[in-house]
C-alpha cells in the first residue's frame, strides 16, 4: 500500500482528494502550509505528493530546496492554470507532472495508477549506463559518440516527467527510437506507446485517425470508431513528421494539449486525453513556422523539451558498432552468422550515409542476403544513393531575402533535377522520408503553372 502527502491549503479540496486516493488503495495525510508539510515529511516518507504552489506561509517551491525531504518522493505539482511556464516549471523543479484546478477525478486516477519512487528510476538508469559503458547500447539506442552520449542525457532526464517533447534531425536518424525509449524509461511504460507518421496519412482521415469519430459522422462512419489518443491511453502518442498535419488539425491538438480533453468527430462531448505527447520532424523547426507549415503557437507548446539528432555523417564511428549491431539482429532472425571484414567496415566507415541509420540498416540486410559465406566483403555493399563526396551536383544561387518556401521549393526541384527525376535518390540526398518529397511534389503540381517534377 502507498502512502500520498496532500499539501493545499483549501481543507476541502485536501479532504477530496485524501478521499479519493483512499478509495484507490493508498494512504494519504493532509497538510495545509510549508510547516505541516515538513513535519508530515519527517513522520512518514511519501511515495507520492501533491504540492500546491500557493500556501499560507509560503511557495511550495521551497520543499525542492531541501533535496533531502523529496529525495525518493514523486512530486506532482497543483496549479491554477495550464501553460508553457507550468510544463517547464515541473520540469526545472524535478516534478513528474502536475494538475490543474480543480482537480480532475480521472487525471489523478491517472497518476496514481503509475506512481513510481525516484529511486527506482535511478536505478533503471544507472544500469542503463553501466550498459552502456560495456556495450555502447542506452535503451533502445546504439552509439558512443558524444553526439549520442548527449542525447542519453536529455533522454534520462526528461524520460521521469511528463513534459512534452520535440524530436528533431534529420530522415532516418531514429526519432522514433527515441520516442521509444523515452515512453520506456518512463512511468506510463505498462500502457500503450502508438506512432502516427502524419505526413502518410490522407488530409481527409487525418483528424478521424487521430480523435476517432462517431458512428454517422461522415459517408462511410457505419461505427463508432477510436483515434489514437483513446487507444494511447495512459501512455505515450508519437506524432511523426508533425508538420505534414493540416493546420486546421493543429489547431485542434493544441487544444488537447492545453485543455487535456479532446472530441471525437461529429460528436459533442468530451472526451479525457491522459496521453503524453512527443512529436518529431525533419525540418528546422522554426523555418516550418515561417513557411507556414506549422503553427508557432503549437510549436511553442511542443517544444517543452527539444532533443535534436545528429546525422550519421557526423557520428562515423558509430558506424560499425551499428552495423554489427543491425548484424546480429538479422543473424538471430536467420539462423545463420555472418561477420563484416575490414574492408566491408572500412568502406561503411568512410561512406557519408545520406539516409542516415535507416540507409544503414538496408544496406547491411542486403549485404546479408547476398553474401553466401560467412564473412560479408565489400563487393555486396550496395549503397542507396552514390557517395556524398562523389556526387557533388550543380550549385543554386539564392538571393537574400528570398522566402525560405521559395529556397525549400528550389532546392527540391534542382535535385530532384540533377538525380533525373529518381524520387528515391533525391529524398536520400534531401535527408527527407519518400512520403515528404511526394508532399511537397504533390504541392507543388498544384501551384498556378506548375508541375512539381510530377511525370
Amino acid at each position: 500500500m502507498g502512502h500520498a502527502l496532500i499539501v493545499e491549503d483549501d481543507a476541502d479540496s485536501a479532504e477530496m482528494m485524501a478521499a479519493l486516493i483512499a478509495s484507490e488503495g493508498f494512504t494519504a495525510a493532509t497538510a495545509n502550509s510549508l510547516r505541516d508539510a515538513r513535519r508530515q515529511l519527517a513522520l512518514q516518507e511519501p511515495d507520492i505528493v501533491l504540492l500546491d504552489l500557493m500556501l499560507p506561509d509560503g511557495s511550495g517551491m521551497e520543499l525542492f530546496n531541501e533535496p533531502e525531504t523529496l529525495a525518493n518522493t514523486e512530486v506532482v505539482l497543483i496549479t491554477g492554470h495550464a501553460s508553457l511556464d507550468t510544463s517547464i516549471q515541473a520540469l526545472r523543479l524535478g516534478a513528474a507532472d502536475y494538475l490543474i484546478k480543480p482537480v480532475n477525478i480521472k487525471q489523478l486516477q491517472g497518476i496514481l495508477s503509475r506512481v513510481m519512487r525516484p529511486s527506482t528510476l535511478k536505478a533503471e538508469l544507472a544500469d542503463m549506463r553501466a550498459e552502456f559503458e560495456r556495450s555502447g547500447r542506452f535503451g533502445m539506442l546504439w552509439g558512443r559518440s558524444g553526439a549520442m552520449q548527449r542525447v542519453y542525457e536529455q533522454v534520462a532526464r526528461v524520460s521521469s516527467t511528463a513534459v512534452t517533447v520535440l524530436i528533431t534531425g534529420e530522415s532516418g536518424t531514429g526519432k522514433e527510437v527515441v520516442a521509444q525509449t523515452i515512453h520506456e524509461l518512463s512511468r506510463r511504460r505498462k500502457k500503450p506507446f502508438l506512432a502516427v507518421n502524419c505526413g502518410a496519412i490522407s488530409p481527409q482521415l487525418i483528424e478521424s485517425e487521430i480523435f476517432g469519430h462517431e458512428k454517422g459522422a461522415f459517408t462511410g462512419a457505419d461505427r463508432m470508431h477510436q483515434g489514437f489518443f483513446e487507444r494511447a491511453h495512459g501512455g505515450t502518442l508519437f506524432l511523426d513528421e508533425i508538420t505534414e498535419m493540416p493546420l486546421e488539425l493543429q489547431v485542434k491538438l493544441l487544444r488537447v494539449l492545453e485543455t487535456g480533453t479532446f472530441m471525437r468527430v461529429g460528436s459533442t462531448q468530451s472526451q479525457e486525453a491522459d496521453v503524453r505527447v512527443i512529436a518529431a520532424t525533419n525540418r528546422v523547426p522554426e523555418q516550418a513556422v515561417q513557411s507556414g507549415k506549422l503553427r508557432e503557437d503549437l510549436l511553442y507548446r511542443l517544444n517543452v523539451f527539444p532533443i535534436n539528432l545528429p546525422p550519421l555523417r557526423d557520428r562515423t564511428d558509430d558506424v560499425p558498432l551499428l552495423a554489427e549491431h543491425f548484424l546480429q539482429d538479422i543473424c538471430r532472425r536467420e539462423g545463420e552468422n555472418k561477420r563484416f571484414g575490414q574492408q566491408a567496415l572500412d568502406k561503411m566507415r568512410s561512406y557519408r550515409w545520406p539516409g542516415n541509420v535507416r540507409e544503414l540498416r538496408n544496406v547491411v540486410q542486403r549485404a546479408y542476403v547476398m553474401e553466401e559465406g560467412h564473412t560479408i566483403d565489400d563487393e555486396w555493399l550496395v549503397f542507396d544513393t552514390p557517395a556524398v563526396q562523389e556526387q557533388r551536383g550543380p550549385y543554386i544561387t539564392v538571393r537574400v531575402g528570398t522566402p525560405l518556401a521559395d529556397v525549400e521549393r528550389s532546392l527540391i526541384l534542382a535535385t530532384l533535377q540533377h538525380f533525373g527525376s529518381h524520387k528515391e535518390k533525391t529524398a536520400a540526398a534531401l535527408g527527407v522520408s519518400l512520403k515528404t518529397l511526394y508532399n511537397r511534389l504533390k504541392e507543388y503540381s498544384q501551384e498556378p503553372g506548375g508541375t512539381g517534377g510530377e511525370s
